[in-house]
């Protein structure tokens, strides 16, 4: 993507904000007219008050510079207010932005791309942006039309040496141009190593307990180091670039005063100047001189900015996969039946996972899978919320295929349970109340009881309201998989969904957790994917998956009665 395509999109983020940037325009124009006004101010102050001793000049001078200079800095400080305003805002805009677009994504979209690196495009890459629009961009603004002004001075005073300072740019902008590009390369290399040093920072965190138990400490932090020792090696390299840079355009800003010195000074001498001109002329010019230094100086940033900027549109372009029709009608109240018919799956890799799934689930039926693992019981389940797509075939509800409907409108009729259990940050009740923040405190209190969690609940410091910490580390692993359970109560969806909910539990906890469970499978249609066998007994109906096809259905004593796979599976497991 090339810079003018990164800046038009990123100018269409700013069009809610134009009447902010056309006022901020303005201001900057005074601006910079006003530090003409300022340069151009030397020369009265040598020819008339130095040499001619003009005391009528001496006093409206005098006023005159209090003057300009408390004008330009109320245009100064307007301008710079609102653009960094305007700056900050389309920062808040992309966060805002990317964070949903990567919530639109199917699953599949999160194994392409870890979380440390989700987190770094978020957080790092837009702080980048921030840094380039909020701040490089107003200065570069303001410089460029200060140089003109300034320019424009010169212009008026004596044009032979504007002819000349016009001929230098082109040796001043050459560094800027060829750094520009090498900061542009290496900041993309720093900020995917940045991603990298967070993908390992967030898998060591979040992984430390197993870190600890296999004592990987001194090899997790070497991993740590190596990848830090290889995001150093790029920053430093960044570094010599933007430390040469400066010194590089001090030396031609040199050589440009000395020549502008030697022929304005020629042209004094000759009487063809004006000692007044002369310092007015080269005034503008150091003045001019800072502001093209600056230029140099924040291309780096800018660079940075811009590589941030192509990495996020690389995030914001990607379409959802799976995404509602233009037509999508929402889905009715569950009432008759889901129908697989004749569903295969295929990952992205061409992987088959599931092939020719024909099944017909009642409502109020309980329908437990089983299988080996891998064999694709998650994937049947979770084409079902839409989560994955059907390769080919169809998911049916009451005659709808899934497609049709509205994903918020299915997604509101089934409530999950997996083995996996994901808490919040918050209190217990937030996190029961997760799915319906509107609850009153007598459904959440109800649901909980219903989850067999009111007890354990009480014994809490400040019961309800009791922050149980990230992943709810202040629970136990039953505990955590009741309150789930009671959020899934709290929801009241007529299709649930029971991925392996007991099979990390012990025995103990298993039996709490199993009566929750029978509080929430009570007439609704549930899809239970277990190991343990024993505790699918009583359901409606097993169905057994192999290789992703399915090769039995039927009870419990029907399949055992067959001698097939469900028997070898059941004489495995109690053996």
């Amino acid at each position: 993507m090339s810079n003018k395509e990164i800046l038009l999109r990123l100018f269409r983020f700013l069009s809610p904000y134009r009447g902010k940037l056309i006022v901020s325009m303005i201001a900057m124009v005074f601006v910079a007219l006003l530090t003409g006004a300022q340069t151009y101010m030397v020369k009265d102050l040598l020819d008339k008050i130095f040499i001619e001793k003009n005391a009528f000049y001496l006093y409206t001078l005098t006023i005159a510079v209090v003057v300009v200079f408390g004008v330009k800095g109320l245009f100064y400080y307007t301008y710079n207010v609102l653009l960094e305003r305007v700056g900050l805002s389309v920062i808040m805009d992309f966060r805002n932005r990317v964070f949903r677009h990567i919530h639109l994504q199917p699953l599949s979209f999160f194994h392409d791309y870890p979380t440390g690196t989700l987190i770094s495009r978020v957080i790092a890459d837009v702080t980048l942006m921030q840094q380039a629009v909020s701040s490089s961009l107003v200065g570069i603004l303001r410089d460029f039309l200060s140089i003109i002004v300034l320019l424009g001075v010169v212009f008026y005073l004596n044009w032979h040496l504007a002819i000349f300072c016009f001929a230098i740019l082109p040796f001043a902008a050459y560094p800027i141009i060829t750094f520009g590009r090498i900061f542009r390369r290496l900041s993309t290399t720093a900020q995917e190593e940045t991603a990298n040093v967070s993908n390992v920072l967030y898998e060591t965190i979040t992984g430390n307990r197993i870190v600890k138990a296999f004592n990987m400490e001194d090899q997790e932090n070497k991993r740590f180091g190596e990848q830090l020792d290889t995001l150093f090696r790029v920053t430093v390299q960044d570094a010599k670039f933007r430390c040469l840079q400066h010194p590089l355009m001090e030396f031609i800003g040199g050589i440009a005063l000395s020549l502008f010195i030697w022929f304005g000074g020629r042209l004094v001498i000759n009487g063809s100047m004006t000692p007044g001109e002369f310092f007015a002329l080269m005034t503008s010019l150091i003045v001019a001189y800072d502001p093209v230094k600056r230029i140099g100086k924040v291309n780096s940033a800018i660079q940075q900015g811009l590589a941030a900027a192509t990495r996020i549109f690389a995030i914001l372009d990607i379409k959802p996969e799976i995404a509602d029709r233009s037509d999508a009608i929402a889905l009715l109240p569950f009432q008759q039946a889901i129908e697989f018919r004749n569903v295969h799956f295929t990952y992205g890799d061409d992987t088959p996972a599931l092939s020719e799934i024909n099944l017909t689930v009642p409502a109020g039926q309980t329908v437990a899978i089983v299988g080996h693992s891998g064999g694709g019981k998650t994937t049947l389940t979770n084409l079902i919320p839409r989560f994955l797509d059907v390769s080919s075939g169809s998911i049916v509800i009451d005659g709808h295929d899934i497609r049709d409907v509205t994903m918020h409108s299915l997604r509101a009729q089934i409530a999950i349970v997996t083995q996996q259990t994901i808490l919040f940050n918050e209190t217990v009740r937030n996190n029961i109340a997760y799915g319906n923040p509107d609850a009153s405190d007598e459904e959440v209190h109800n649901a909980a009881e219903a989850a067999h969690a009111l007890s354990f609940i009480n014994e809490l410091p400040s019961g309800f309201a009791t922050i149980i910490g990230e992943g709810g580390t202040r629970l136990s692993g039953g505990q955590r998989q009741r309150i789930s359970i009671a959020r899934a109560l709290l929801k009241n969806a007529p299709i649930l969904i029971l991925d392996e909910a007991t099979s990390a539990l012990d025995t103990e906890s298993e039996r709490e957790v199993q009566g929750a469970l029978e509080n929430l499978m009570k007439d609704r249609t549930t899809f239970v994917i277990a190991h343990r066998l024993s505790t699918i007994r009583n359901a409606h109906r097993i169905i057994v998956i192999k290789n992703g096809r399915i090769v039995e259905d039927g009870t419990h004593d029907s399949l055992l009665a067959q001698h097939g796979e469900y028997e070898a599976l059941y004489t495995m497991q109690f053996n």
